[in-house]
């Protein structure tokens, strides 16, 4: 079984008596997206900073690519590459002279520097603009930009915090199919995200940090089916007829929650045999029934279980 590229064990960092992260243990695989989510503030970010090495820890021990990240940060930066929540280039000069610059500090001929970065910019829709200055594109093109130029060295684990902030949708399906083609190619990719949706889609293993902690760990699967919970939603045709369900269902002994703005009632379904139930007893709700879904558990469900379970 390969080694895994990341290897987090305990880890801490405090500014002063402020504990930023307390005894964070994960491990990311080759070739997998790990998922880090959690509220503005919850440690995501400063788990970044100390993988990719501009930040020490305090406590515990953290490895990149079997570097360690305090003692041999050279080697890990070496590896890795790292998109951080605000856009970074050089806004003085063209978006082609930003990526063939860091092609060449890395190593590359001149022709594999242009080389590289065409391919970049084509892969993130700036060939157009490519020979303008940096400092006239928009704030989804520095961002596109900047997400390029984290990926100039090929790096075996990429660092992707908040990566869609500042992209319109069809910028952030780009990049998810980005994200899915480099991981393909057995890059490792962690993630931190506030769009839930992104988390569930791209991630094979998923963080929930709180106050700096691990609260939840596991596949988005696992989580949902652990926390999240499948409910139907019954539309019926006026607040008369969710009056008459609402009976129908309580003679049954089913509890339903009407919407308050809707004619709607939900019902939450903690084993797969509650769907017959409610179906039969709704049976003598006669013809005022116009739809009924069941819906199934979302990453949103479990994060705020888990954000509501950390506040208590």
């Amino acid at each position: 079984m390969p080694r895994p590229r990341i290897e987090v064990t305990r880890l801490g960092k405090a500014y002063g008596p402020v504990a930023a992260l307390t005894d964070v243990s994960l491990t990311a695989a080759p070739g997998a997206v790990l998922g880090v989510l959690g509220h503005n503030g919850a440690g995501k970010t400063t788990l970044i900073d100390i993988l990719a090495t501009r930040a020490l820890p305090t406590s515990g021990t953290a490895r990149v690519c079997g570097y360690d990240v305090t003692r041999s940060g050279h080697q890990v930066r070496r590896h890795i590459g790292l998109t951080s929540q605000y856009a970074c280039v050089d806004e003085a000069v063209s978006g082609r002279a930003n990526l063939v610059l860091l092609a060449r500090l890395l190593g590359a001929t001149r022709k594999q520097a242009r080389d590289r970065a065409d391919e970049l910019l084509t892969a993130f829709g700036l060939t157009d603009a490519a020979d303008r200055k940096a400092g006239t594109y928009s704030g989804g093109m520095r961002r596109r930009l900047d997400l390029a130029a984290s990926l100039v060295g090929r790096p075996d684990v990429l660092f992707l915090d908040e990566p869609s902030t500042g992209l319109d949708p069809v910028s952030r399906a780009g990049l998810w199919a980005l994200v899915a083609g480099l991981v393909a190619d057995g890059t490792t990719v962690v993630l931190t995200t506030q769009y839930l949706e992104e988390a569930d889609k791209l991630a094979d293993e998923v963080v929930v940090l709180a106050g700096g902690h691990v609260v939840a760990a596991g596949t988005p699967t696992a989580l949902k089916a652990g926390i999240g919970q499948r409910a139907a939603a019954v539309r019926l045709a006026d607040e008369r007829a969710v009056r008459h369900a609402l009976g129908v269902l309580a003679y049954a002994g089913i509890r339903a929650t009407p919407d308050p703005v809707e004619p709607i009632l939900r019902v939450a379904l903690a084993e797969p045999g509650h769907v017959t139930a409610v179906v039969r007893a709704l049976d003598a709700a006669g013809p005022d029934i116009v739809d009924f879904t069941v819906t199934e558990p979302t990453l949103d469900d479990v994060y705020l279980a888990l954000h509501h379970a950390s506040k208590s």
